[in-house]
């Protein structure tokens, strides 16, 4: 569902105020309103975010983790900008920092996040296996996670050659990310956070 009736530019949509808390994503020039998590999504999205800045504390890494608050320029359209806003984004920090001024928006002309996820709800599925998988492929996103609710089952994919490659885990199989390699997650630890 969208809301404008007319196409709204990047600087449209950064500046745009519902007068409500509502958030939403620019998807071709349209505001696309983003539902409300239930509370296992939102427990999954503090769970991982929570999980990866401790395993960039462990490892040294000058990376952030963060839920929900930093938009993905997509290059989907001609016309058009595209901003998607995965539920956990994890950056290099000293990009974090830059965007401590202006609108927390990676933009097309600069390096792309180094891991998304996003945690499937019954109307975003479809989405974040379609156009998103595609957009984050084009924007050369090493790493992309779906945390498929409906089918018990975390999917990362990892941008190989110029194209994603995936693997699935379910139940007790421990997730394997090339991001975060001496991760000691299950599917199920993450599918059903404490």
């Amino acid at each position: 569902m969208t809301v404008t009736t007319q196409k709204l530019s990047l600087d449209e949509y950064l500046s745009y105020d519902s007068g409500t808390d509502d958030r939403y994503e620019l998807v071709n020039g349209e505001l696309v309103p983003m539902a409300i998590p239930t509370g296992k999504h939102a427990a999954i999205m503090k769970f991982l975010e929570r999980t990866f800045d401790a395993e960039i504390d462990r490892a040294g890494r000058d990376w952030i983790a963060l839920q929900g608050t930093v938009g993905v320029q997509s290059p989907r359209g001609y016309r058009w900008d595209t901003v998607r806003i995965p539920d956990v984004t994890v950056l290099d920090r000293q990009q974090w920092q830059a965007l401590q001024n202006c609108e927390a928006i990676v933009r097309l002309n600069q390096p792309p996040p180094l891991l998304v996820v996003e945690v499937t709800s019954e109307t975003s599925q479809r989405l974040d296996y379609g156009a998103k998988l595609a957009e984050y492929n084009v924007l050369n996103i090493p790493e992309y996670w779906i945390v498929d609710l409906q089918n018990a089952k975390v999917t990362i994919f990892v941008w190989v050659d110029d194209a994603y490659e995936s693997r699935e885990f379910t139940e007790s199989d421990r997730v394997v990310s090339p991001t975060f390699p001496e991760l000691k997650l299950s599917a199920n630890t993450i599918l059903q956070p404490n």
